[in-house]
């Protein structure tokens, strides 16, 4: 690709085209926003693995037109992002298409058995997340939620304000 002996073009390539890349994706994350690599929706998690992939891709490319290739793809990702980030703001709609929705796994320190079998979540997972929460007994927990990202937030103290469980089946 460079003209030089095959074992050093290799690690010249991969160095040159991942600086490349990578400044590319800094510039396209400048221009688009840090929602870019957020995790607010499942989708924004998938367009952060496929730029990571295309990242991959570009510094291991062989040809000009391949790299190009992955460059141009990362473009687009971000593009549709941001157009489906807008999309969303303006319409309710398309939350329902793009998004689940979040799921209460545990109300008022009870386990939901059924929302525990939907959301193929174990009792194990729950305990674990209610201790690195710092839960001291199940009465102190308000709500744990499978969010849209597939994290589980806790909830507890004392009280729990309605709105914090807004949109929760």
């Amino acid at each position: 690709m460079f003209g030089l002996p095959a074992y050093i073009d290799q690690i010249v390539r991969a160095g040159v085209l991942g600086a490349i890349c990578l400044a590319f994706i800094i510039l396209a994350v400048r221009l688009v926003g840090l929602r870019s690599f957020s995790k607010m929706t499942a989708f924004d998690f998938v367009i952060t693995l496929a730029t990571g992939s295309l990242l991959a891709t570009a510094t291991g490319a062989t040809s000009w037109t391949a790299f190009v290739q992955a460059v141009t793809g990362i473009g687009v990702l971000m593009a549709v992002q941001v157009i489906l980030a807008l999309n969303r703001r303006n319409s309710k709609d398309s939350l329902r298409i793009m998004e689940n929705e979040p799921l209460m796994l545990m109300r008022d320190g009870t386990f939901l058995e059924t929302a525990l079998a939907e959301s193929r979540v174990t009792r194990e997972d729950i305990l674990a997340k209610l201790r690195a929460a710092n839960v001291l007994e199940f009465s102190s927990v308000r709500a744990v939620v499978l969010e849209t990202t597939g994290d589980i937030s806790v909830l507890h103290g004392d009280k729990l304000a309605s709105e914090m469980v807004e949109g929760v089946r």
